[in-house]
């Protein structure tokens, strides 16, 4: 290892004394101003990663849905997917080693993953559009360039756009061309042929008005509305030509508030969906002709999604293992709907995308969401198979008509990560075929009204959950007293969980009614204060 091209682009990116960050499932994320040194010790991480897999690793620089002034970093490994825990480990420690210890660093992590330093590595790179992006991802490069990795640095990129490269180009492009073009060919490809189907009268069904957060998504969408077919009518808000990003728009924006980002008018009945500031979430929502505000989340998309594939494999009477990943946020409407009428087994995991992704690879496919519109549909490999061959010689034409709409459905589905181009061409494809409109899809089945709060404690990690963070642990009696509270309502649950970024426990609660819902919310909040360590002002009711 060149210990000195090391330690000589090091000096150009040091670290600020004190500063201290935690690689979490959305890498690391804080002021953009203090992660200089972050960016360049991830890019010798991706040279030790990819040298230990063989394989291409990808480094992305983003926030998110975070405000513009701040930035990120993740790691994407071999098959598009999140960075592995014990690499996670690596990545803390490697970004918070002071000057003189990060050659043993380097070291010890080559040691224990038998790292081979004469092996070829490769690094693909990408950026949102921060102002701080371009600079922030040349200190990637530079670490990579200090260990002798090779890099392709795709620039402008969406994040799912980088974990599908990535993956491209570790299946030897039997995935797809690890290229930009490569992405909106096959997707755009899989859409027209998937919505061939689709009546020709429903043309007023393919408008579709889009916030995009004014971040990469309107760039992105903008290049690839050439390869869309022009029935599909899309308008774009929120380009990032006047505003800043993520400011009063974007997917998080619109689920949290539960109203209409800033800049786009919605007349009554009008299907809208807003991406976030790095595209990889959607949520859809309209206005009704009360002038009313309807917000259609990821429980309600998992739900279209599984119930059209669900249809097509009645269809072509295969008995794939199918089932939707939740976590304790999912609305308990859209449980009991997909399990009591739509017979469909659901998951609960622990918050987080990397726990819905794992546990979805269980399955012959495996449909998961967050509630705020992080999430996309895994088919195994011998699922995959099996309706790629039915589509080519299956002698029914119903059979075969539905397995080709299968096979299409896979094709137009970023397998890797949550990524909302490719989930709204899949949802477009969907309400096209079945003739839905928005208020349509929203009725499926009502939500049960729900309140989230936050409660601030001197240290969250007094509370320790299980049964998918649905259940609290520690400290004692906090269970038992939200037992208690939630029998005092009908259809109700309640459920405390630890921040993972904050010194707040979240509370989350559900019943048949908005006054009871923020009633019970309110009460399990005190709870928590009394009995977890609470800091301030007691909570305050709901109004």
């Amino acid at each position: 290892m060149d210990f000195e091209a090391v330690a000589k682009y090091s000096a150009l990116h040091l670290k600020p004394a004190g500063l201290s960050l935690q690689y979490g499932t959305a890498g690391f994320r804080t002021k953009a101003g203090h992660l200089d040194h972050v960016m360049y010790r991830m890019g010798l991480l991706a040279v030790l990663r990819s040298r230990q897999n063989k394989s291409t690793i990808g480094v992305m620089v983003t926030a998110s849905h975070n405000p513009e002034e701040d930035n990120g970093v993740k790691l994407v490994d071999p098959l598009g997917e999140m960075l592995t825990s014990a690499w996670e480990e690596y990545a803390t420690r490697l970004a918070n080693a002071e000057e003189q210890q990060i050659q043993s660093i380097l070291t010890e992590i080559c040691q224990k993953e038998a790292v081979k330093l004469n092996q070829h590595a490769s690094v693909f790179i990408g950026r949102d559009t921060r102002p701080s992006s371009e600079k922030l991802s040349q200190s990637v490069i530079d670490g990579v360039s200090a260990l002798g990795g090779q890099y392709r640095d795709y620039g402008l990129i969406t994040t799912p756009q980088l974990h599908y490269m990535v993956f491209c180009q570790n299946t030897q492009e039997h995935y797809g061309k690890a290229t930009v073009e490569g992405y909106y060919q096959k997707l755009s490809k899989a859409f027209v042929e998937l919505t061939k189907q689709a009546s020709s009268s429903g043309d007023d069904q393919m408008c579709l008005k889009i916030d995009c957060a004014n971040g990469i998504g309107a760039l992105k969408l903008k290049e690839m509305e050439r390869y869309l077919p022009k029935k599909l009518l899309i308008h774009l808000y929120n380009d990032g030509t006047k505003e800043k990003l993520n400011h009063l728009c974007g997917a998080d924006f619109v689920k949290v508030h539960q109203k209409p980002p800033l800049g786009l008018e919605i007349n009554p009945n009008e299907r809208c969906c807003s991406f976030d500031g790095d595209a990889d979430r959607i949520v859809y929502y309209y206005n009704d002709i009360a002038g009313h505000f309807h917000l259609v989340d990821g429980d309600k998309i998992a739900t279209l999604i599984s119930t059209f594939i669900k249809e097509l494999l009645i269809k072509i009477g295969q008995t794939l293992k199918m089932a939707v990943v939740q976590t304790a946020y999912a609305n308990g409407s859209s449980t009991r709907y997909l399990e009591e009428t739509m017979k469909v087994p659901v998951h609960c995991t622990k918050t987080g995308v990397k726990h819905l992704h794992h546990k979805a690879q269980e399955f012959d496919i495996g449909v998961y969401f967050e509630a705020n519109g992080h999430g996309t549909v895994l088919f195994s490999k011998a699922a995959e198979e099996k309706i790629r061959h039915m589509a080519k010689e299956e002698k029914e034409n119903q059979k075969r008509d539905a397995a080709k709409m299968l096979e299409n459905t896979i094709d137009l589905i970023n397998q890797t990560v949550g990524d909302a181009i490719s989930d709204m061409l899949v949802i477009e494809a969907i309400l096209a075929l079945k003739g839905l409109t928005v208020q349509q899809w929203d009725a499926i089945y009502t939500d049960l009204p729900n309140r989230q709060l936050k409660v601030k404690v001197a240290d969250r990690r007094v509370i320790d959950t299980t049964d998918a963070e649905r259940r609290a642990v520690t400290p004692p009696g906090l269970q038992e007293k939200i037992d208690e509270l939630v029998k005092k309502y009908r259809l109700s649950r309640a459920f405390v969980r630890p921040s993972g970024t904050e010194d707040v426990v979240r509370v989350y609660s559900e019943a048949d009614t908005q006054e009871n819902a923020d009633s019970l919310a309110h009460e399990v909040s005190l709870a928590v204060y009394h009995l977890a360590g609470g800091i301030g002002e007691p909570p305050q009711p709901v109004y």
